[in-house]
């Protein structure tokens, strides 16, 4: 007999988890809402074609690929064997299971462009695929919650997405957390003041490790891409610079006084912050890291980080500006910027912190009991007077012990029973219990129903 098992990285859900899933993705979607984004949906694989370059060298490495139907290997000689798999690859696989949200997005727009109207705001809540090493907090199967709007270059949209951070982080009670904001013309900015013009994105995907590995592990790994040493040391200052946020971008103003791009990067991030004040919002959440770098290659303004503090998990949301990701596919000049929250990290933020509400799991308000078939049929048209009215109801469907009912409804956290017998039937009333007090009525159905609405 085979024991049943699951791939590494991926989980089943209950019905536990499921009611606490829904209650984050139900705060999120309507925060979206609430600030004008529509939802879409996008297949669950793509093209090959589509997502491959998109996420720089190692996530590529990182997509799942879907081998071809039928005989995938009767293109493949032996010759293309012996060269490596990126020489197979091509001919055993086309398709691949989308990486992120962001990149089928962008499809999605080019190949609407005509239908839609600009600038776009769209949320989409859909599970992801990575290759990844499963760990606490990283999944190879997890959910993406992104908000994009793309047609429009106007900060006021990065000033929105650190207010719909900070509004789901409200709703779910998450009082202690740092928005993290940096520039990736800031970044770009830095590799030419140090002397290493062009290399923005090697730096970016080395001080992206900065958090887990350290700074002497970073400054290791520039060497081996390729950075000299008196430039990987010009860095220093800006990896040990304690200062507010005044002091910060007064330091990288002077740090990037001969980088036009970099200069531009801080005046973003001085309007980003000035739109937040005129708004009357407290910026006290935002901090400004000028190590920032998330690893995506199709990053070019802006960048988020969200982290909740002192928990076991790492960033829990994070996005940022691109202009040229719809370039790749025949759509120049369409700026977009966006974000993400990871569902499946703020359930376990949400679950550390014990911040779950008491009642996310309850669904059934009444379980209706009975003790023979004539209650039982008389119960059957209370159940649809129930439900007529929105009280979620459902009657225990075996000719069963009162106790094996009773201990079913405490088992599902039901907080009500109706138990109907010859005595209810007869003065048409229902026998009300509540299972946490333990308090019984008999009471009519009108009763009832204005006591559990």
């Amino acid at each position: 007999m085979q024991k049943p098992s699951l791939p590494k990285g991926t989980r089943d859900f209950g019905t536990i988890q499921m009611a606490r899933r829904n209650y984050i993705l139900d705060t999120i979607k309507d925060t979206f809402q609430l600030f004008g984004y529509n939802q879409i949906e996008t297949p669950a694989m793509e093209n090959l074609s589509t997502l491959t370059g998109k996420y720089g060298d190692e996530g590529d490495q990182l997509l799942f690929k879907i081998l071809n139907s039928g005989d995938f290997l009767k293109n493949v000689a032996e010759n293309d064997l012996q060269n490596g798999y990126k020489q197979t690859l091509t001919k055993v696989s086309e398709k691949g299971l989308r990486y992120d949200l962001t990149v089928p997005f962008a499809r999605f727009v080019v190949m609407n462009r005509n239908e839609l109207t600009f600038p776009f705001k769209r949320f989409q809540i859909q599970p992801v695929w990575r290759a990844d090493r499963p760990q606490k907090g990283r999944y190879r199967e997890f959910y993406q919650c992104d908000a994009d709007v793309v047609g429009t270059d106007s900060l006021l949209c990065e000033a929105e997405i650190i207010l719909m951070i900070r509004s789901v982080f409200d709703k779910l009670k998450l009082n202690d957390f740092s928005i993290k904001l940096n520039n990736r013309k800031i970044l770009t900015g830095i590799s030419e003041a140090i002397g290493e013009a062009g290399k923005e994105g090697p730096l970016c995907v080395a001080i992206d490790k900065l958090d887990k590995i350290g700074w002497e592990k970073v400054k290791e790994e520039l060497g081996e891409r390729g950075f000299a040493s008196d430039s990987v040391e010009k860095l220093t200052p800006l990896v040990t610079l304690e200062a507010d946020q005044l002091g910060k971008l007064a330091f990288l103003k002077k740090f990037l006084a001969n980088s036009e791009i970099g200069l531009q990067g801080v005046s973003e991030l001085e309007e980003v912050l000035q739109i937040l004040t005129e708004m009357g919002e407290d910026l006290d959440f935002v901090e400004l890291d000028i190590m920032l770098a998330r690893g995506l290659s199709y990053y070019t303004g802006a960048i988020f980080e969200v982290k909740v503090n002192h928990v076991s998990i790492g960033s829990v949301s994070g996005g940022g500006r691109y202009d040229n990701l719809t370039g790749v596919f025949g759509l120049s000049g369409m700026s977009g910027v966006g974000f993400s929250f990871g569902v499946d990290r703020l359930y376990d933020v949400l679950e550390e912190l014990d911040l779950f509400p008491e009642d996310s799991f309850q669904s059934t308000k009444i379980l209706l009991t009975h003790f023979d078939q004539k209650a039982f049929v008389y119960s059957l048209s209370l159940l649809k007077k129930f439900r007529a009215v929105g009280i979620k109801a459902e009657l225990y469907p075996d000719l069963s012990k009162m106790k094996k009912q009773l201990d079913f409804a405490s088992k599902k956290a039901i907080p009500f029973v109706g138990i109907c017998g010859d005595a209810e039937i007869e003065s048409n009333v229902i026998a009300l219990k509540n299972l946490e007090t333990g308090v019984q009525e008999s009471l009519s159905l009108e009763e009832v129903i204005a006591r559990l609405k």
